[in-house]
């Protein structure tokens, strides 16, 4: 995966603390990055936080030994970058829900709530941006990062990207202290970040005007946008061995094919099909973890997969593991 070949040794210079206390873990985090409830789901504690200040941008690394479930308040003033270093991590804001595999990033800005779970022993590698640094880019909206949705994962194909970005940002924690003959071009790098988010954000159209206006045509508003995908994902998980047509989902859901799109986009982040796939991928992982003897090939025909490599391929771009992974792991 992409994350393997990310040098974190200029982070790993800076240690916050390890620890295998529940209380002081959580404590330490808060300080550090955020507050939050954190609830454990193990034993084994075994934290460890490594935190960099670049100049406006803080990167963190952190790891939970145990599988964990964590509640940050909402942020003030901030934007994170959460991209999993290892093993898996899923996160739930405001309606929305995205599974982050190893190798991939997500932007996070939570308007309402925030949910995150992450699998026991993985390590996350987490950028805290300012609201500061999007104005400063000259990103609309006098209130700075509100018009950023709360979920969005950086597409796969920009993975590469976004981990070059990363390394620059990591490699000029090794310059003496970042004295200020550096700091124009240090500025420029964390600017030239932003920059690639943004327009990673405009170019799938989940803040630019045409979404809104579209489900604002089709009367697809406030709570309405909610009863919805409600009403979509009920159909999808009542029909999830079915073919379904695009057409199909859009007639669930009432409205066009261009609204249904806009919709998804809002609030998944990705297409509907897209949105499909996910669901049946979640219902094959839920089969695969309750029936460890279950046949692979027999639960991904059954969810409309006809070509079993793309299932296992799909099934690990979602999930940072092979379909047997999840089973042998488990049984």
């Amino acid at each position: 995966m992409h994350s393997q070949s990310l040098s974190l040794a200029p982070l790993y210079r800076r240690h916050v603390f390890q620890s295998s206390k529940k209380v002081d873990c959580h404590v330490q985090v808060a300080r550090e990055l955020s507050a939050h409830d954190l609830y454990w789901k193990g034993d084994n504690v075994d934290t460890v936080l490594f935190k960099a200040t670049i100049r406006q941008m803080q990167v963190f690394m952190l790891k939970y030994g145990a599988e964990v479930v964590v509640r940050p308040k909402l942020f003030d003033g901030f934007v994170l970058v959460h991209m999993t270093l290892n093993g898996i991590a899923e996160i739930e804001s405001d309606g929305q829900k995205i599974c982050i595999p190893q190798g991939r990033a997500a932007v996070i800005s939570p308007k309402k709530n925030l949910r995150l779970w992450w699998q026991a022993g993985s390590e996350q590698l987490i950028l805290k941006i300012p609201a500061s640094l999007f104005d400063m880019i000259g990103a609309p909206d006098a209130t700075g990062i509100a018009c950023i949705p709360s979920l969005f994962l950086l597409p796969e194909q920009m993975s590469p990207h976004w981990e070059l970005l990363m390394q620059s940002l990591l490699g000029v924690l090794g310059l003496a202290a970042q004295s200020e003959q550096h700091a124009v071009w240090i500025n420029h790098f964390e600017q030239g970040a932003v920059q690639f988010l943004w327009s990673q954000l405009t170019a799938t159209s989940l803040i630019i005007p045409e979404t809104a206006e579209t489900l604002s045509s089709e009367n697809v508003t406030g709570a309405g946008k909610f009863k919805r995908l409600d009403a979509l994902e009920r159909y999808i998980q009542e029909r999830l061995c079915d073919p379904l047509s695009l057409a199909d989902l859009a007639r669930v859901a009432g409205v066009s094919v261009r609204g249904l799109n806009a919709l998804c986009h809002q609030h998944h982040g990705v297409t509907p099909m897209d949105m499909l796939r996910n669901i049946r991928l979640d219902a094959a992982r839920r089969q695969l973890l309750s029936q460890p003897s279950a046949n692979i090939t027999e639960i991904a025909f059954a969810l409309g997969f006809a070509h079993l490599g793309r299932f296992s391929a799909y099934y690990r771009q979602r999930f940072g593991e092979l379909p047997k992974q999840t089973r042998s792991c488990h049984h």
